[in-house]
């Protein structure tokens, strides 16, 4: 009897214990960010940190790439079971993450308040055959940024509303001996080169896709390759383009060595901080500009979401952390190199102060957002016009010619 009544008291210690242990266990969520453009290391880190404060029983540990590994490094843990649990992927993605089993499908996560909330637009960053595979997060465009000085010196009195305007602008500055080679672009053989011809594609009315098939080769995606080409052989843009990621622009354009270039909306607050940039107080901010008769302004969708992986152990503290991270609060509170996807965050000043004229400039490239084609098959038909790009700018194929080359290894 007293054996058994010992083993009983025993056994309800363990289970007391165990619930115990239970009660106090941490969940670790490994989280894959970039390190480059949008919002900084330093604010992804603030912010974890922030949700980790709040959710003491789960851990995050996070891991940046460069842009150009997110892709693959996703995709790889994937294959060696596991890895990552929540994981930033491209608008480019979803097709191919959801193809492939990828990402979860969150659809039955999304709260008829976050559909209300939300800019429309940013939906379509996540979205794929009518389902979501995770949060917009980064809310992106690229922007035509200028050096207000150097158009004043050069007696240009306002931004350039076409890209023909721009390049006469580019001249005026060129003969005046302003600079030697105005325009800077991130022309590198990497996706941000797509995101430079997309916005030209957008400008000229062109199409990626046409009943599945490529129509880049056609019209307006012809005439975007002719334009970039014309810009680099007439020596208006900086020849180092043809290398550039956006971080190399941003660099260019904060010493004064370019009066345009295109990038990101990061580069608006840390091109006008003194303490990096030599151009701090000068820096002008438009959206992209338009072709006479085809468009007002022209802009790319370089936004981006957070998703679940599908071999996540932890799917409910993934998306715990998701909704903390893409939650009003928080991006107001980090809305100087990224801009909020909530729609009333617009009106608060708390977002606007400042940055009055990247709001102002956001307002209207934001509506006008330009999609890259939306196939499982993009990652091909991507490195295919990387090459046409390249080979164009460098001399070694006419436009034509590379794009149709291009057509044909597009994988469609």
């Amino acid at each position: 009897m007293l054996k058994s009544t010992r083993n009983a008291l025993l056994g309800a210690a363990l289970i007391g214990a165990s619930f115990a242990t239970h009660a106090h266990a941490e969940t670790t969520l490994n989280a894959l960010f970039m390190v480059q453009a949008a919002y900084s290391e330093a604010d992804v880190r603030a912010m974890t940190d922030a949700f980790m404060k709040a959710n003491p029983d789960i851990k995050v540990n996070l891991e940046f790439v460069p842009y150009e590994g997110l892709h693959d490094k996703t995709v790889l843990a994937q294959g060696s079971g596991g890895g990552y649990d929540v994981a930033l992927f491209d608008v480019i993605w979803p097709a191919e993450y959801a193809t492939n089993k990828v990402l979860v499908d969150v659809s039955d996560k999304i709260t008829d308040e976050m559909k209300k909330g939300v800019l429309p637009g940013a939906w379509t960053t996540v979205q794929y055959d009518g389902k979501y595979y995770g949060m917009p997060w980064i809310l992106d465009t690229k922007y035509l940024f200028y050096n207000k000085e150097i158009l004043e010196k050069a007696g240009i009195t306002a931004p350039p509303k076409t890209w023909d305007e721009l390049s006469a602008d580019a001249k005026i500055i060129k003969d005046k001996g302003l600079l030697a080679t105005p325009i800077a672009w991130s022309w590198s053989q990497a996706e941000a080169a797509i995101c430079d011809y997309a916005t030209l594609v957008s400008a000229y009315g062109g199409d990626f896709l046409k009943d599945g098939k490529p129509d880049f080769q056609n019209g307006g995606g012809l005439d975007a390759l002719k334009y970039m080409v014309s810009s680099y052989t007439s020596g208006l843009t900086n020849p180092n383009s043809k290398e550039f990621l956006e971080e190399d622009v941003r660099k260019v354009f904060e010493n004064g060595e370019a009066a345009f270039a295109l990038n990101w909306t990061y580069m608006y607050n840390m091109a006008n901080d003194p303490k990096d940039s030599k151009v701090a107080g000068k820096v002008g901010v438009v959206p992209a500009p338009g072709v006479d008769g085809k468009s007002q302004v022209s802009a790319v969708n370089g936004s981006m979401g957070l998703g679940i992986t599908a071999t996540s152990k932890h799917q409910d503290e993934a998306w715990k952390y998701i909704t903390f991270m893409t939650s009003q609060p928080v991006q107001n509170q980090y809305a100087k190199l990224s801009l909020p996807i909530w729609a009333t965050s617009y009106d608060d000043p708390a977002v606007t102060k400042g940055q009055e004229e990247l709001i102002g400039a956001a307002k209207h490239a934001l509506a006008a957002m330009f999609p890259r084609p939306t196939t499982p098959k993009y990652q091909e038909l991507s490195t295919a016009l990387q090459q046409a790009i390249q080979e164009s700018l460098l001399g070694q194929s006419k436009p034509e010619d590379a794009l149709k080359t291009a057509a044909d290894n597009s994988g469609l």
